[in-house]
């Protein structure tokens, strides 16, 4: 599985995909927190940076389906897939070492938002007047956000030969599992809206962003990846059927 990661990381790396990746993220989350005036923390008036994880993930609703729509898809329509599967290597480690290294890239995208945290953290008054907790819980709740958006990416890529389809598919899918269960939550009131609600990643990535990191939203994140993840070997299989 780590031999497949590397190799698909250095693939990254050797071509633009990983900078224009990591350049998109920072231009664009770099031009509303800090540039346009409607959203800029320094015309805000407060040290927080909210602005950045409400914008986080609609840009990676793009991204990672970007990084992730070759993973399987190339394989395929180069015919490599099957040089691949005649390897001593399970499905859960070609899956494994695959989706690792689409989620890698897209957690390197993260750490110059720590620049972000930094500056915000020297110009509050007094210095240091920022909710640390709630920055650690929101980058934590955008790390498992990328994570389940980097398992349904490669799920699409691993149902078609066609990036193109692999990219769409997977951008749907992002889309429908953070904010469909809301706008369908919207719908009713009371307790119905409450768990439809909590199907969605929109709801445990809003409790995340308050500071609150529960047992709860966790379990939520790792079993939709594992589900994903189970999906994607799935689909693998299915050519023996």
């Amino acid at each position: 599985m780590f031999a497949i990661l590397r190799k698909e990381f250095n693939a990254f790396l050797n071509s633009p995909v990983a900078y224009v990746v990591i350049g998109v993220f920072l231009v664009a989350t770099g031009l509303f927190v800090w540039v346009f005036p409607d959203s800029s923390v320094l015309d805000y008036g407060f040290a927080d940076l909210q602005t950045l994880f409400n914008l986080a993930p609609w840009i990676f609703l793009f991204l990672i389906p970007a990084i992730s729509m070759r993973t399987f898809a190339e394989e395929k329509k180069a015919g490599t897939i099957e040089l691949l599967l005649t390897r001593p290597l399970t499905d859960g480690q070609l899956v494994g070492g695959k989706y690792l290294a689409c989620l890698l890239l897209a957690l390197l995208a993260l750490v110059p938002t720590l620049l972000y945290y930094y500056s915000v953290y020297q110009l509050g008054n007094p210095v240091g007047n920022i909710d640390s907790a709630a920055f650690a819980g929101s980058l934590l709740g955008l790390a498992l956000l990328a994570a389940v958006f980097a398992a349904i990416g490669v799920l699409a890529s691993a149902l078609t030969r066609d990036q193109i389809i692999a990219f769409l598919l997977a951008v749907v899918g992002c889309f429908l599992v953070y904010s469909g269960f809301d706008s369908v939550a919207s719908l009713f009131e009371g307790a119905p809206a409450y768990y439809i609600g909590q199907f969605g990643i929109a709801a445990h990535y809003r409790d995340m962003s308050k500071g609150l990191v529960d047992s709860r939203d966790l379990v939520y994140f790792f079993s939709t990846v594992a589900l994903m993840l189970g999906a994607t070997r799935l689909a693998l299989r299915s050519r023996n059927w």
